[in-house]
């Protein structure tokens, strides 16, 4: 008698935890917009296929162009074609914080900009 009153209370708590696991599993399943993160604590929206025409390509991009990116002034510009130069191109724009100077936080600022085709 006992064991069936054992199994019976496990057979409700198994069936009591798929009943409360399933939901959950289903509704967070939300796809949302990307939001880039700039550095006043903003957001830019996710760039269009018009906008990316614009976009600078930090894979052929002069020092000239790179400095127009947010942050970047001469120095970090030759200090990114000499980095490109020295180790091949990026395979992607996450790939230019290894370049000494470009932290997380400024490399969300100009995340919006570049693209490395």
């Amino acid at each position: 008698m006992r064991l069936k009153l054992k199994t019976r209370q496990a057979h409700l708590h198994l069936a009591l935890s798929l009943a409360c696991a399933v939901p959950v599993c289903f509704s967070s399943c939300v796809k949302l917009p990307r939001h880039t993160s700039l550095t006043d604590g903003q957001t830019a929206p996710h760039i269009s296929q018009a906008d990316a025409a614009r976009l600078i390509n930090i894979n052929t991009a002069s020092s000239e162009e790179l400095e127009k990116l947010p942050g970047i002034g001469k120095a970090l510009a030759a200090r990114i074609v000499a980095f490109r130069e020295q180790y091949g191109r990026f395979r992607r724009t996450e790939h230019l914080m290894m370049v000494r100077g470009i932290s997380d936080r400024r490399f969300r600022a100009m995340r919006a900009l570049i693209t490395a085709e």
